[in-house]
């Protein structure tokens, strides 16, 4: 059975998807622009981008009692690969050891122009 996830903490999706769903001990996490969901509005950098991405993860996993320490699998989205070390500089700090297992690819364009993009998939202790 999966249950659906709404955080109010979260920005609200951008099209006709879940923010996230948990199912058989697994959270997955929808792909989070960097909207803050306080005001819709993203940061201009790649390295502020990456940073209101994974705050909006974390932000879910906590409503479902989960924190980035449970995450296995990320994959992150880039508008342009020449972001790889300032993304990479915050999304450090924001995972600790051992750090979960990650894909990164340079995607042709994100939605509302957005220049980072993170997905997750965690697994509830």
């Amino acid at each position: 059975m999966k249950k659906v996830i709404e955080a109010d903490c979260a920005p609200r999706p951008v099209g006709p998807y879940s923010q996230g769903i948990e199912a058989s001990g697994f959270i997955f996490v929808s792909g989070q622009l960097p909207v803050d969901p306080k005001t819709g509005s993203m940061p201009d950098t790649p390295g502020d981008q990456a940073k209101q991405s994974l705050e909006n993860i974390k932000a879910i996993l906590e409503k479902q009692g989960a924190s980035m320490a449970d995450v296995v699998k990320t994959t992150v989205f880039l508008a342009d690969i020449g972001d790889f070390a300032a993304v990479n500089e915050v999304y450090a700090s924001y995972f600790p050891a051992p750090e979960p297992a990650r894909s990164c690819f340079a995607v042709a364009a994100l939605p509302k122009a957005a220049k980072v993009e993170i997905e997750v998939i965690a697994v509830k202790s």
